[in-house]
C-alpha cells in the first residue's frame, strides 16, 4: 500500500517504523530536512522536504498513487488542510490528528463533512487507557475488544502468590475461573504459554476475560488492589484535560500539579472540584505538601521523559501509590522496564496500532475485518479482533480440526453477545468476532493463523 505521512515528529517516526515492518510503500513530509532525512535513512523509505499542505509537495510525494495520507503535524488546522488538499489532489484514504478538545468534540462532524476517514488523538486515547487504569489498578495495562465486553489485562505476579507454581491449565479447576493466559513474559522471553507452563513469582502475565471473570480471578489469587479514591497527576497537558474529564463522575480526589500559571488557571476554570497547584513538581516539598506520600495513584504526565521516570520512583519512594508514567520514546525500554514503574503509557505507540489497524483493514479482502489490534509484547506478540464476515478455511470446523501456526491462539469468541473461551470443539461462525494472539506477527485476515 502507497502512504505519505506528513509530519515526522514522534508519531510520525513511530508510524513510518510500523507501517514499514508492515511492508508498506512509504513517503515522509516534513519542513524540516534533518528529520525527514533521519527516518529516510532509518527505515530506508522515501522523503520530500517541504510544506504538505501544499498541492505542489503533495504532488512531489505522488498522491495521485497514495492509497492513504496521514497528517501528523504539531498543527490541528495544518492537518485538517493537507488532508482536505488530499482529498482534491488524489483518490486517496485521509487521516488527521486532531489535539485540540475543542476540535476533538467535533471529530464527528469533521469525518463527515471533510471526508475524513478516522480523527487521531494521540492525548485522548491516552487519557482513556489511564482512565481503565484508575478504575482497575490491580492491572498493569488494560486493553478492551468487542467494544468492552472482553478484556486483554496485563499484570506482574506478585511474591507469594497462589498461582506461583501451578501450571496453565490448572486454573480452571483450581480457581473456579474462566480466563485464557495469553502470553507470560519472564526476564527478556515471551511466551505463548502450553497448558504445561507453570508460573513464577514476577512473572508479567497478559490475559483475556470479561471485566467480570477478571475481578472474580484477581480475587481468587488474592490479587485485588485497592480501589482509587485519591490521584495526583503532575503536569496539566491535554492528556490530563481529557483524563480530568473522564474522571468527573468517579469520586475520585484529583489534585493537578503544573507550573504554568495560564494553564493552571484554564483548568482551574474547567474542572471546579479538582485541587489545580501551580508550581513546579522537580520541588519535592511541593509534592509532600500536596499528599504524594498518601495519594493511592501517581500519574507523571509532563512532556518530559526523564522527569515523568524520576518523578514516578520519587512517589515509589515516598508511599504506596499506583504509578502511572507517560513516556514518549521507547529507545530505552528494556531499561525502563527493570525499574518496576507499574504502568508505562507509549502516547504514540497506542495512536501507531490504531493507524496499523485501519491500514490492515484497507488491504483486507478474504473473508474478515480486523476491528481491533494490539502489541502485546511490541515486536513479539500481537493481539487482534476479527469479525466474520464471509464462509472461509475457518469457518465451522472444530478448532481441534484446525492446524495453527505454532505460536498461534484463539483467545476469545464473541457470539450473539457472549464471550466464549474457546476450546477444542468449539467452531467459528460466520458472524463471530475472533481475538487471536500470535507470535506470528502481521495477522491481516483470521485465515492467515493456519498453516498452508
Amino acid at each position: 500500500m502507497n502512504i505519505i505521512i506528513v509530519g515526522c515528529g514522534k508519531v510520525g517516526e513511530a508510524l513510518a517504523e510500523q507501517l514499514n515492518e508492515e511492508g508498506n510503500n512509504l513517503t515522509v513530509v516534513d519542513t524540516d530536512h534533518n528529520k525527514v532525512d533521519n527516518i529516510v535513512n532509518k527505515y530506508d523509505v522515501m522523503g520530500v522536504v517541504g510544506n504538505g499542505a501544499t498541492h505542489a509537495v503533495q504532488q512531489e510525494a505522488d498522491i495521485k498513487n497514495a492509497d492513504l495520507l496521514v497528517a501528523v503535524t504539531g498543527s490541528d488546522e495544518l492537518n485538517l488542510l493537507c488532508c482536505i488538499i488530499a482529498r482534491k489532489a488524489g483518490n486517496c484514504k485521509v487521516i488527521a490528528r486532531v489535539r485540540n478538545p475543542q476540535y476533538s468534540s467535533e471529530a464527528v462532524y469533521l469525518k463527515r463533512e471533510l471526508g475524513l476517514a478516522m480523527v487521531i488523538n494521540p492525548e485522548l486515547d491516552a487519557a482513556a487507557e489511564i482512565a481503565r487504569i484508575v478504575r482497575f489498578p490491580s492491572a498493569l495495562k488494560i486493553d478492551t475488544f468487542a467494544r468492552g465486553k472482553v478484556e486483554l489485562l496485563k499484570f506482574r505476579l506478585p511474591e507469594n502468590s497462589p498461582l506461583a507454581g501451578c501450571a496453565v491449565k490448572q486454573i480452571s479447576a483450581k480457581f473456579h475461573s474462566d480466563v485464557l493466559v495469553c502470553t507470560i513474559e519472564r526476564d527478556d522471553e515471551a511466551y505463548i504459554p502450553n497448558g504445561d507452563f507453570v508460573f513464577r513469582e514476577k512473572d508479567v502475565i497478559s490475559m483475556i476475560a470479561t471485566p467480570q471473570n477478571a475481578h472474580h480471578f484477581f480475587r481468587k489469587i488474592h490479587y485485588v488492589a485497592n480501589s482509587i479514591k485519591s490521584l495526583m497527576i503532575v503536569g496539566g497537558g491535554e492528556i490530563t484535560h481529557y483524563l480530568c474529564k473522564m474522571l468527573e463522575r468517579d469520586n475520585i480526589d484529583v489534585t493537578v500539579v503544573e507550573k504554568k500559571k495560564q494553564r493552571c488557571a484554564e483548568l482551574a476554570e474547567r474542572f471546579h472540584d479538582y485541587t489545580i497547584i501551580h508550581g513546579d513538581a522537580v520541588d519535592q516539598d511541593i509534592l509532600l505538601e500536596e499528599g504524594v506520600a498518601t495519594a493511592d495513584a501517581f500519574a507523571a504526565l509532563t512532556n518530559l521523559d526523564e522527569e515523568n521516570i524520576f518523578l514516578s520512583l520519587f512517589a515509589r519512594n515516598s508511599g504506596n501509590a499506583k504509578l502511572i508514567t507517560k513516556v514518549n520514546r521507547i529507545d530505552f525500554n528494556s531499561v525502563i522496564k527493570e525499574l518496576d514503574l507499574d504502568t508505562i503509557i507509549y502516547p504514540k505507540n497506542i495512536t501507531s496500532e490504531r493507524i496499523v489497524r485501519y491500514v490492515r483493514a484497507m488491504g483486507n479482502s478474504i473473508g474478515s475485518n480486523i476491528e481491533t489490534l494490539y502489541h502485546i509484547i511490541k515486536g513479539k506478540v500481537e493481539a487482534a479482533e476479527f469479525y466474520i464476515r464471509e464462509n472461509s478455511a475457518i469457518v465451522g470446523k472444530t478448532l481441534s480440526e484446525l492446524k495453527f501456526h505454532d505460536n498461534v491462539l484463539i483467545a476469545t469468541i464473541m457470539r450473539d453477545g457472549k464471550a466464549i473461551i474457546p476450546r477444542g470443539s468449539d467452531t467459528i461462525e460466520l458472524g463471530d468476532t475472533v481475538i487471536a494472539v500470535s507470535g506470528h506477527l502481521a495477522l491481516h485476515d483470521i485465515t492467515d493463523i493456519l498453516e498452508d
